[in-house]
């Protein structure tokens, strides 16, 4: 049995300025290194064999910022858009409440918590997990299945990886927050299965 740690990067540049970021390669501020380090002293008791990471630098930071916490910062990692963020397409850079203005509060809620409505020329979160889940079945999960595992990624990748591992309903997975630097651990059995979760130390 092998155990599965989730953790949304820190704080980003576009976070702190209430921007729709996707695929743009914003870095964390302040705060979020403070998250990633705080995140990496609820990790110190585990002993991590391999860690996943985006191609996006805020994941990256943050990944960085908590191995050298736990005095793994050798540990081999892997990098793969298939984790990046949902792709907001044209609202990228924009301002979520000049949007809501322009668009309308219901309108910009469709396209943040639908499950199969996307932004123009973006991603819906159907969309995020077609591409996330096929990378996670196929090199993450039986990674977790004997050994612990550090995935360092984003809110909607991530709650595409939850709404897998919880069999969850589009419908149940639009009510899911990922928390920034806030551990999601899932105890893995040999075949991949979850055989047990906790949330992070700070909820339990």
């Amino acid at each position: 049995m092998g155990k599965l740690v989730l953790v949304r990067h820190g704080q980003s540049q576009w976070n702190l300025e209430n921007r729709f970021t996707g695929w743009v390669d914003v870095p964390i501020t302040a705060l979020g290194e403070k998250e990633a380090h705080r995140a990496g002293q609820e990790l110190k008791g585990i002993r991590f064999d391999l860690a996943f990471t985006s191609e996006l630098m805020r994941a990256q930071q943050t990944l960085g910022i908590i191995l050298e916490e736990i005095g793994q910062a050798a540990l081999p990692v892997k990098k793969d858009a298939a984790l990046n963020e949902r792709h907001y397409g044209d609202l990228q850079g924009l301002n979520k409440a000049e949007t809501a203005k322009k668009y309308g509060d219901a309108q910009v809620h469709i396209w943040r918590r639908s499950f199969d409505i996307k932004p123009p020329n973006g991603e819906s979160l159907k969309d995020t997990a077609a591409r996330t889940l096929p990378y996670f079945r196929t090199f993450i999960q039986p990674a977790a299945a004997g050994q612990n595992v550090l995935v360092s990624a984003h809110g909607n990748s991530l709650r595409a990886i939850v709404m897998d591992l919880e069999q969850l309903t589009p419908e149940q997975i639009m009510l899911v927050n990922i928390e920034t630097c806030r551990p999601l651990y899932y105890d893995i059995g040999p075949k991949g299965e979850v055989v047990g979760k906790t949330a992070s130390s700070a909820q339990r």
